[in-house]
């Protein structure tokens, strides 16, 4: 294995923390469409595609640096939530957290001086700041609709818009 454990470890604990990702995103996902809100469920459920997405990505690269990939287990997420505001809340807080691993986890692999793994790693620290600016955006959105009925209606119209790579 070319890979120092420590770093090992850490790439096989982000597959779990990005899998995780991917189920809150479903959870969320599940949520909106409870609620008829079925552009909101969509952009959710984009979402969750692109984590899943993430999670390969480190599985791949795990595989190309000649280790086997461990999978650990997934808490379960939310399901509910007492507003559409903190659903959005939760997205933005779990993308934040998601952040803070992947800075962990690139300090350990400069720290090991593992040259290939900063490199790879520095895709997910742009993708993070995508990532939290779109949650930070949607959360905004839903607090500007206050009580609003058609407010919200209007916002759930905007992210069933969501594009690939959006």
């Amino acid at each position: 294995m070319d890979l120092d454990k420590e770093v090992y470890d850490g790439l096989n604990k982000q597959i779990t923390h990005e899998l995780e990702a991917w189920y809150t995103y479903l959870s969320l996902s599940a949520y909106f469409e409870s609620k008829t809100l079925l552009g909101a469920a969509f952009w959710m459920r984009k979402q969750a595609e692109e984590e899943m997405g993430h999670a390969m990505k480190i599985f791949d690269y795990i595989h190309q640096r000649g280790a086997k990939a461990e999978l650990g287990a997934l808490p379960k997420p939310a399901s509910s939530f007492p507003s559409v505001v903190a659903a959005f809340e939760a997205a933005l807080a779990h993308e934040q957290k998601n952040t803070a691993h992947i800075y962990a986890l690139l300090s350990l692999a400069e720290s090991k001086s593992d040259e290939a793994t900063v490199s790879f790693l520095k895709w997910f620290v742009d993708e993070q700041v995508e990532e939290e600016d779109s949650a930070r955006k949607n959360l905004d959105l839903a607090k500007m609709c206050g009580d609003s009925a058609a407010a919200l209606l209007q916002l759930d119209a905007l992210l069933a818009k969501r594009k690939e790579g959006d």
